[in-house]
């Protein structure tokens, strides 16, 4: 009798803690081309800080297009390629880009979006984000499609 009671003490605690710890998560989405494709994702902050960019230049992007293409804005050049998908790991393939020198802060984030971008990365997606991790980074992007 006494096991009983204490077992309906403890059990709504637990289960409120397992409410809280999945509550961040309900709106998680499975990684797939096709809840990835035909989007427009805007960075939003790099390893957990926002973007320190020089006045004038633009949040880095990545739109994944059609037949899974990539394109986007690196910091300071425009870059292409073939995405590629295995599990819940992205990279772009055959990673191109314009050439362009940019102020310091902007190659830098360049280098840090090439990086990742061009390696296999971690995926986390929901309705709204798009996270990539390759364990040196971690980019968040934020959807901010062309037409709604």
């Amino acid at each position: 009798m006494k096991k009983m009671a204490i077992a309906m003490l403890i059990a709504p605690a637990i289960l409120a803690g397992c409410a809280a710890s999945t509550s961040g998560k309900g709106d998680a989405m499975e990684v797939s081309k096709a809840n990835m494709q035909h989007h427009n994702w805007v960075l939003e902050s790099v390893d957990g800080q926002p973007l320190n960019l020089p006045e004038g230049f633009a949040a880095p992007s990545l739109e994944i297009g059609e037949s899974f293409t990539a394109n986007g804005h690196g910091g300071c050049n425009r870059y292409f390629g073939q995405g590629e998908l295995k599990g819940d790991k992205f990279r772009i393939d055959k990673m191109a880009s314009t050439m362009m020198a940019c102020p310091e802060p902007a190659m830098k984030l360049e280098g840090v979006m090439t990086n990742v971008l061009s390696d296999w990365s971690d995926v986390t997606l929901t309705k709204q984000t798009l996270v990539l991790e390759n364990g040196e980074h971690v980019l968040s992007f934020q959807l901010r499609d062309w037409v709604n």
